[in-house]
């Protein structure tokens, strides 16, 4: 993670991610069989640019435990196995920043390489999502293989393009926080253990 201290704010910072994330996981929300259109990586991405790995997967898996618990299901045997595919990808989009970080320029100031390691993180969460549902229908008996495996192409396509879409928010959205002053400003994380 980019800051070495825990410390209130930052707690605060990431909760309004996670109320983000459970807020687009009832909002603008497109649900149809296996398939599924929403912007919940938004905040995820952002937590990630913002304060690495740690933070992204945190903001994931919180985010999406609360969608869980409140969705039609609730607390289930499989509510573990759908936690997964956004934590893997608040923490891959996480580790690419934190990377990116290291090399002296914030991933947000890199625009291809940050819409490349968006779009890379989307292709393996989109795998991983595709893996849990064949997980999950293995665990229920529900869909078969051909369909699961079979519309995974969809999915992949679905999944690029929201990577691409919430890519395109994500980035000035980072730098309008940096200005603000909210966080600290890029290159500066050490400011932010303070």
């Amino acid at each position: 993670m980019f800051v070495k201290k825990f410390d209130v704010k930052l707690m605060c910072q990431l909760a309004l991610l996670v109320a983000l994330y459970y807020l687009l996981s009832i909002t603008l929300v497109i649900h149809t069989g296996n398939f599924k259109l929403t912007f919940i990586s938004l905040p995820v991405i952002a937590a990630a640019l913002l304060y690495g790995p740690g933070a992204g997967f945190t903001v994931a898996l919180l985010g999406e435990f609360l969608a869980q618990m409140s969705g039609p299901f609730g607390l289930a045997p499989n509510t573990v196995l759908w936690l997964i595919p956004p934590a893997v990808n608040g923490l891959l989009v996480g580790l690419a920043a934190f990377v990116m970080w290291r090399k002296g320029r914030p991933l947000e100031r890199r625009p291809v390489a940050c819409y490349a390691a968006c779009i890379v993180c989307a292709v393996l969460t989109s795998g991983v999502n595709t893996l849990v549902l064949w997980a999950d229908s293995l665990l229920y008996g529900y869909y078969n293989f051909a369909f699961i495996f079979g519309s995974a192409l969809l999915r992949l396509g679905k999944d690029l393009i929201v990577a691409a879409i919430v890519t395109t928010i994500a980035i000035p959205l980072v730098h309008a926080l940096r200005r603000s002053g909210l966080v600290a400003p890029a290159g500066n994380f050490d400011r932010q253990a303070q």
